[in-house]
């Protein structure tokens, strides 16, 4: 499959599917306290989307069967919601790919229930950072490659783990277009980025060092091996020659 490139037009229409899933989110992050389950907040997703006129992407994407991944602790990915509670200190993701008028936003992002150590808060917040890093070389004449080695260059320091299969991607209509956005790379290397292109930047790391993971019987379900919380903060981004311009802020 080959690059898509959006006219302002149809980035405009995923800037909309993008201001519902913010605004999910946001809701999330207020019900996101000790004795709520993530099936709940799975329920909730269908309600709030079905409100807005918008559908989850996701639910029935090869099968997987809800609106949104929930992920806990030593699960650094797509966790299925469970009528499990949320305890205080735990840590969940929350990713969610939101279809409006047939245009798509994604977005993950990693919250504390309730009180968490500092420890777990500084690992949350540099993984968002390193988001960042990478999203801040996404503009024309740049490289894929120039996008995972910010991701890489950032992380390093702290000695987390990048877990190094998961990967970012272009969307548009379809879920996982061209190019793949690697959390690792080396300057001026892969694709080059156009304007009109339209990607997302969603670095998965561990606590622990390695990065390394095993998927559970179900297929989906990803774990760290060595046992160690992960994180994942995602946006999706347009490439424009003003600069990236986030869709789902």
């Amino acid at each position: 499959m080959s690059v898509i490139l959006k006219t302002k037009e149809e980035i405009g229409y995923m800037r909309e599917a993008g201001r519902i899933l913010k605004a999910c989110h946001r809701r999330i992050e207020s019900m996101l306290t000790p004795g709520i389950t993530t099936e709940a907040i799975d329920n909730f997703v269908e309600d709030f989307l079905a409100e807005q006129g918008a559908t989850p992407e996701q639910k029935g994407y090869k099968g997987y069967p809800y609106a949104i991944c929930a992920s806990v602790n030593e699960i650094v990915c797509h966790g299925f919601p469970s009528d499990t509670a949320l305890v205080n200190g735990d840590v969940v993701t929350i990713d969610m790919v939101v279809n409006k008028d047939g245009w798509l936003a994604d977005s993950a992002w990693t919250y504390a229930v309730g009180k968490t150590d500092a420890k777990t808060a500084r690992f949350m917040k540099r993984t968002e950072k390193a988001m960042h890093q990478g999203i801040a070389q996404a503009l024309p004449g740049k490289t894929v490659g120039d996008i995972g080695y910010a991701i890489e260059k950032c992380v390093k320091p702290w000695r987390y783990g990048i877990v190094k299969p998961l990967v970012g991607h272009g969307i548009g209509r379809i879920m996982h277009e061209q190019p793949d956005i690697f959390p690792y790379g080396k300057p001026g290397q892969g694709i080059r980025l156009e304007e009109g292109m339209v990607i997302t930047v969603e670095p998965v790391l561990t606590m622990g060092p390695t990065g390394a993971v095993y998927w559970e019987d179900d297929g989906w379900t990803i774990r760290s091996a060595d046992g160690s919380i992960g994180a994942q903060y995602e946006h999706t981004v347009a490439i424009t020659k003003d600069g990236p311009l986030l869709l789902t802020v």
